[in-house]
């Protein structure tokens, strides 16, 4: 598999919602929602690299994350203009029953 992200046109609503499922990769999204474009390696420092890589490549064929790479860095960023066209409401919706349940 490459690194790069799927047309959102060839994602479909469930493979968004498995990706946005789990309780590390919602909260990767909350925070990239704050963040704006950062580098991979500052989100949830707390898990190991790999797990980390892990959750970062599900949100990405998901169609939830885009990266661009300068030099040896990768910068991470939420696609959150393109979501909203795609599946309207939705990621709104899922981030805003997570922020009611905490």
């Amino acid at each position: 598999m490459t690194d790069e992200e799927p047309q959102l046109t060839d994602v479909p609503v469930t493979a968004v919602l498995f990706a946005l499922s789990d309780p590390t990769r919602l909260d990767m999204v909350i925070e990239l929602r704050g963040l704006g474009e950062t580098p991979c390696g500052t989100l949830r420092t707390d898990l190991p690299k790999a797990t980390r890589s892990h959750h970062l490549k599900v949100l990405r064929e998901a169609g939830l994350t885009r990266q661009r790479r300068e030099g040896t860095a990768k910068y991470l960023r939420l696609r959150e203009d393109e979501l909203a066209q795609r599946f309207p409401g939705l990621l709104d919706t899922v981030l805003a029953d997570a922020a009611a349940h905490r």
